[in-house]
C-alpha cells in the first residue's frame, strides 16, 4: 500500500528523478534518492513543511540540481519506475531511511549538512537525518 498519494505521471516524475540524481550509484543508490524525496513528503519539518506531492517535493526550489539537466527530462525507463514504486509504496533502506538530506561531496563527507548529523555514505553520496527533536515525524510516518 502506497504511503503517499500518486498517479502514473507522478511514478514518471520520480523515476526521472532517481535516474538523474543517482543512476550511476546503481538500484540501491536510486531506490536512496526515492527515500529521501518521500521522507521529504511524509516528514513535514525543516525545510520540507508543506509538502504533500510528488511533484511539490521534485520541484521545490532548490531541491534537486537534477531538474535544471537536460537528462532529468528524458523518458522514464520501466527499471527506474520500478525503484520509485517501491519508494512510495514506503520501502526504505539504511543510511537513507530517515534522511531527508544527500549530497556528493568532492571529498570526505563533511560531519553535518544544514546543521544535520551525519548517518553515512553510500558510494559517493552521503546521507544527513535530522534529530527525532527536530523532526519527530520522519521517525513515525510508517
Amino acid at each position: 500500500m502506497a504511503v503517499v498519494k500518486h498517479r502514473a505521471s507522478d511514478i514518471d516524475l520520480l523515476a526521472r528523478l532517481l535516474r538523474a540524481e543517482a543512476e550511476g550509484e546503481g538500484t540501491q543508490g536510486m531506490l536512496m534518492v526515492g527515500n529521501v524525496g518521500i521522507n521529504r513528503i511524509r516528514a513535514n519539518c525543516s525545510d520540507f513543511k508543506g509538502l504533500r506531492t510528488i511533484p511539490q517535493m521534485v520541484y521545490q526550489p532548490h531541491a534537486f540540481e537534477a531538474v535544471q539537466k537536460g537528462y532529468f527530462y528524458q523518458r522514464p525507463r520501466e527499471r527506474e519506475r520500478r525503484l520509485a514504486r517501491r519508494s512510495v509504496n514506503g520501502e526504505r533502506i539504511w543510511p537513507s531511511k530517515y534522511a531527508l538530506w544527500y549530497f556528493r561531496p568532492e571529498g570526505n563527507c563533511p560531519s553535518t549538512w544544514y546543521d544535520q548529523p551525519l548517518v553515512a555514505r553510500y558510494k559517493l553520496h552521503c546521507f544527513y537525518q535530522p534529530t527525532g527533536e527536530e523532526c519527530e515525524n520522519v521517525y513515525n510516518i510508517y
